[in-house]
């Protein structure tokens, strides 16, 4: 049996990516020189030229499989652009790649001795019925918004998916902030001019207190006793599926302590108030923390507290937040996720791609391929998904990117092409960004619309609302409704419903932070008749099998929480959610969104 060779001149890794050369003309001359290379083997491994086997030779096809492949028939070096090389990550993968870098070594040092300082663990024997957990070393770079190399970072994680329910966890939950929320807090700064900093704390999960008795292997390259040895956890380790909760429970713990408020919907929001309308803010994404407000005593103390409590790094002005860069000016903030859309780009290939002016024409209509041949659901999946975070400050990217996201169980070539003018749209606005400007206002208001059976697959519509605080956009949807709508009224009204649940959540949001009751709030419409229906029970043969969670409208509405007011579709901001849009209207609405070249309002 014919097998491949081992080519000793190139280091194949353990792990990586397959990566082949996409040249055409070579590759065609490849494919035809497998094709006609059928293999002679002889039936047993002395060959003899007077063979009289009357069957003659028997003759072997290369299989298709092998086609991307080079095997023992060719000799290495001849079609090298032809062959499949495994290019290693970026980050080293093992303990043995890394023990003898410096660098490398420093991280693994650090993090032990982080662990050490902050009392994790304890050296102990494992007791009888007791079982360990594993653990490994898992290596990160570290880049800033520039691209430039920040850390290199060492974390020590625990194999948690080895962890028994019951027994080794209980509750897992943690809350996280919404970038709803981290919206509002910008615009608010803005419109106060108000600065607002960064705290990052390092290594938050080891500050989480357990319940439970969990016990670790010793880690690879620091065992300090025999293997019958093992460490008693105290703290949450790194990979626990209890960790990301034990370490909300101490820092939540921390902030009541200190006099925050922790505001009743939204968990990671705290407010700490003072005499002379002197206040704090601070909003919490596991360990990297923003805080804002108007007094700097306040913020000496917190930080000062912080670092008193916790090991942590003072990064200054907040600059760059969960990917997302983030400019502050005496005119106001801009957030874009330049660096990141580069990084889309170059990861699938699409960074030497011609920019386009809409991410989707107004004409295509995207609906189930059955006929059509099926794509590399895999990379269909990746592309969606790096595009899904694109949403935290691109709202002109809403629908379109919502729409493809229908077809990832089986996408076909129309669908990868929907994705690719996406990415192009992308290229063309890849310096766009949210502005929100200095004393821009603080009313909230919402836009609120529907299309009408818009999914030609199962005839459903697509809600979209749009929320802003003063003139530029914080909260934005573009969504399939769950039910099937009889007429272009209802569906109007399951939006606007849906609208008003946002509405809802928003004002006390606002409430929390501004220390002000909740207003009534201002949504506008473009359809008369749901109006008419938020306000009394009319057109009661309409309306009768609408089911009643979308009726509590009319409470908000009678109650005076809701205003529900009429606007032209010409003036309707959230139809970028709904539809494909023409060239013109959509760019009309993009730029009423608040949506802006950092070239614009940013100056070097």
């Amino acid at each position: 049996m014919r097998q491949l060779i081992d080519c000793d001149d190139v280091e194949i890794p353990s792990t990586g990516y397959a990566h082949e050369t996409d040249n055409d003309a070579e590759e065609q001359a490849s494919n035809s020189q497998s094709e006609e290379m059928d293999l002679v083997v002889s039936d047993s491994e002395e060959e003899d030229g007077n063979n009289e086997n009357p069957l003659g030779k028997r003759v072997s096809k290369r299989p298709d499989y092998l086609n991307d492949y080079e095997t023992g028939d060719i000799e290495i070096g001849e079609s090298s652009n032809s062959q499949a090389f495994f290019i290693p990550s970026e980050d080293p993968i093992s303990y043995n790649d890394v023990a003898k870098h410096d660098v490398w070594r420093q991280a693994m040092d650090n993090e032990i001795t982080a662990i050490e300082r902050n009392d994790t663990w304890e050296l102990t024997h494992l007791p009888s019925g007791a079982k360990k957990i594993g653990v490994k070393w898992i290596y990160k770079t570290k880049y800033n918004e520039q691209g430039r190399i920040d850390k290199y970072k060492a974390r020590l994680v625990a194999k948690g998916y080895t962890q028994q329910q019951g027994i080794d966890y209980n509750e897992v939950f943690a809350p996280v902030a919404r970038w709803d929320t981290i919206r509002t807090l910008l615009a608010i700064a803005a419109a106060r001019n108000w600065c607002v900093f960064q705290l990052d704390v390092k290594s938050a999960f080891l500050h989480g207190e357990l319940d439970e008795e969990v016990y670790v292997e010793q880690p690879l390259g620091y065992q300090k006793a025999g293997k019958d040895m093992v460490y008693k956890l105290k703290k949450s380790l790194y990979g626990l599926k209890q960790a990301p909760r034990a370490w909300y429970s101490k820092i939540e713990a921390y902030f009541c302590k200190e006099g925050f408020m922790k505001c009743a919907h939204e968990h990671t929001l705290f407010v700490k108030k003072e005499a002379e309308s002197k206040v704090i803010i601070v909003s919490l994404y596991v360990d990297d923390l923003i805080f804002t407000g108007n007094d700097q005593r306040l913020f000496d103390e917190f930080k000062k507290s912080m670092e008193e409590n916790f090991a942590m790094t003072d990064l200054g002005r907040m600059r760059y937040f969960l990917g997302v860069e983030v400019k502050q000016t005496k005119e106001g903030i801009f957030m874009s996720q330049q660096k990141y859309a580069f990084e889309i780009l170059k990861r699938f290939n699409m960074e030497n791609c011609n920019g386009v002016c809409n991410p989707i024409v107004p004409s295509n209509k995207l609906m189930k391929d059955e006929n059509g041949t099926a794509c590399d659901a895999t990379n269909y999946k990746q592309m969606v998904g790096c595009l899904m975070y694109m949403l935290a400050t691109r709202p002109d990217l809403a629908f379109s990117v919502c729409l493809v996201a229908r077809f990832m169980e089986r996408p076909t070539d129309i669908h990868v092409a929907a994705v690719k003018r996406i990415l192009r749209y992308l290229k063309g606005t890849i310096s766009y960004g949210l502005w929100y400007e200095k004393r821009n206002g603080e009313e909230l208001s919402g836009w609120s619309d529907s299309d009408y059976a818009g999914d030609l697959d199962d005839r459903k519509s697509t809600s979209g609302y749009v929320f802003m605080i003063g003139s530029k956009v914080v909260s934005w949807s573009s969504k399939k409704q769950p039910i099937v709508t009889l007429s272009t009224t209802e569906a109007e009204f399951i939006a606007a419903a849906n609208c008003a649940c946002q509405a809802i959540w928003l004002s006390r949001i606002l409430a929390h932070i501004c220390a002000g009751k909740e207003e009534c709030i201002t949504v506008y419409c473009d359809n008369s008749s749901s109006i008419k229906l938020s306000r009394n029970p009319v057109m009661h043969g309409r309306s009768k099998h609408i089911d009643v969670r979308f009726h509590f409208l009319r409470d908000l509405t009678k109650e005076g929480k809701i205003q529900m007011l009429h606007c032209s579709s010409f003036e309707q901001v959230a139809d970028i959610m709904t539809k494909a849009l023409s060239l013109d209207n959509f760019c009309r609405i993009r730029d009423m969104l608040g949506l802006c070249k950092i070239e614009d309002v940013i100056v070097n």
